[in-house]
């Protein structure tokens, strides 16, 4: 059961990370899946018109940041404690960059979530990244 709806999700990020604000859209988030998109612009690209790594490395952190917060609520120091991420084909000009991330574990003290980043419109995956999150604990 999700702790949060998308405006809900929005207005939390909004108020926890003002620095990327427009950065960052939720396409669908639902129990199985979150998809998250990066609004791609000049600011996101490296020289050759291609999006830069770490812009896609903060989608991937982002998606999986929101994917254990919709399950946990609103933990706001809730950290990534590992991040393998393989870029594995150059993505397409000028479209916005697609992540589908889902959760493979949600525990008590970890989460981990696996992430496919893809060109919007395309079927081939750009980058694979999975994430575990260090959440703080409850105070009962």
């Amino acid at each position: 059961m999700l702790k949060f709806t998308i405006p809900e999700m929005e207005s939390f990020l909004k108020e926890v990370f003002p620095q990327v604000e427009g950065m960052f859209g939720i396409d669908q988030m639902d129990d199985a899946l979150l998809v998250m998109r990066l609004f791609n612009d000049e600011r996101h690209l490296r020289p050759g018109g291609t999006v830069s790594g770490p812009a896609m490395f903060s989608l991937a952190d982002v998606a999986a940041y929101v994917a254990t917060m919709a399950r946990i609520g609103p933990e706001a120091l809730t950290v990534t404690t590992h991040c393998s991420i393989d870029f594995m084909r150059k993505p397409e000009a000028g479209r916005d960059i697609l992540a589908e991330a889902r959760v493979l574990k949600m525990g008590r003290s970890l989460s981990v979530t696996d992430v496919l980043l893809f060109s919007e419109g395309s079927d081939q995956a750009v980058a694979h990244a999975s994430l575990t999150y260090s959440i703080p604990p409850r105070r009962d």
